[in-house]
């Protein structure tokens, strides 16, 4: 006798077709409840197609069918049986999946499928959200390398990326050859006391040296593609001790001078002349200007 229930995965289900979903899955198939659904996530790289499945029972004629994107704001992407906005030149409807043919990074985010049809019971309303991730390659990163440097200063370069997801990590070469994240693994005409970090992109010289003069470029990659910057050169050369001797010199013989031609005009009266002349001057204005006064008020009394 045929049993008047099925199982599947040790549970009993009604046989009964309103209460059994058909789901798709991108690797198998199985059927299970119609509510509540599995939260999708689809992962495409950009400017690829991808599609966006909406686990739903079959079409119908009755049936409606609703897609929305989520966010700070809702925006339609199919709605009145007609794709919306941008969808409209490089998106497709399959039954109730859409297959987007050229994905950007902008697509990014949560969509949700609403179906509703007419029941028994009234308006029956399913939906399911599909989550879409983005990946996309680095673009060529910004490198930052000094073109000169003293030998024994710490020196630090730095290399960015601020498109690629997932996020990417660095390496840096010099000459063309890269540069281990362990120094001490590294090559025997570069210095040992550097760091690399793959993560942030910086590289740092504790203690830099002429042996790490030589070109230097930075590669991002993440699992979509790598760019690699144009390499630039750097340039270390040691701190010239007998020219800043020279040059403390030099200074100090400046300095000597110059006070020794002040003393020699101390001495000379120079300085006592210039008060002498400042002062007469401020006698004469005085006495001018009081006979100017005396003037005109004589004037002013006749």
């Amino acid at each position: 006798m045929a049993s008047d229930s099925v199982r599947s995965g040790g549970r009993k289900l009604s046989p009964h077709p309103q209460v059994l979903t058909f789901f798709q899955s991108w690797d198998h198939k199985a059927y299970g409840f119609s509510a509540p659904k599995d939260h999708q996530v689809v992962t495409a790289i950009e400017y690829q197609e991808v599609i966006l499945a909406c686990k739903s029972p079959k079409k119908t004629i009755s049936s409606r069918l609703e897609w929305k994107k989520l966010g700070r704001s809702v925006s339609f992407v199919y709605y009145q049986q007609a794709l919306q906005g941008d969808f409209k030149d490089r998106a497709e409807m399959i039954d109730f999946s859409i297959r987007i043919k050229n994905v950007t990074r902008t697509d990014a985010g949560k969509y949700r499928c609403e179906v509703s049809a007419p029941s028994e019971q009234g308006q029956n309303l399913e939906e399911d959200t599909v989550t879409l991730e983005v990946l996309v390659a680095p673009a060529v990163p910004t490198c930052e390398v000094p073109s000169s440097a003293l030998s024994g200063t710490v020196v630090e370069l730095r290399c960015q990326d601020k498109e690629g997801n997932p996020a990417p990590e660095y390496t840096w070469f010099k000459d063309g050859i890269p540069l281990s994240e362990n120094s001490k693994l590294g090559s025997q005409s570069t210095n040992s006391s550097y760091t690399v970090n793959t993560k942030s992109g910086t590289l740092q010289f504790n203690t830099v040296s002429k042996l790490d003069s030589g070109e230097y470029s930075c590669e991002a990659r993440n699992s979509v593609g790598h760019r690699r910057c144009p390499g630039k050169r750097m340039q270390v050369d040691d701190l010239n001790v007998s020219g800043i001797i020279a040059a403390v010199v030099v200074v100090a013989l400046v300095i000597s001078v110059c006070g020794l031609g002040v003393c020699y005009a101390q001495r000379k009266g120079y300085f006592s002349k210039e008060t002498s002349f400042q002062k007469s001057s401020s006698a004469s204005k005085a006495t001018t200007m009081s006979e100017n006064d005396f003037k005109h008020t004589k004037s002013f009394i006749i």
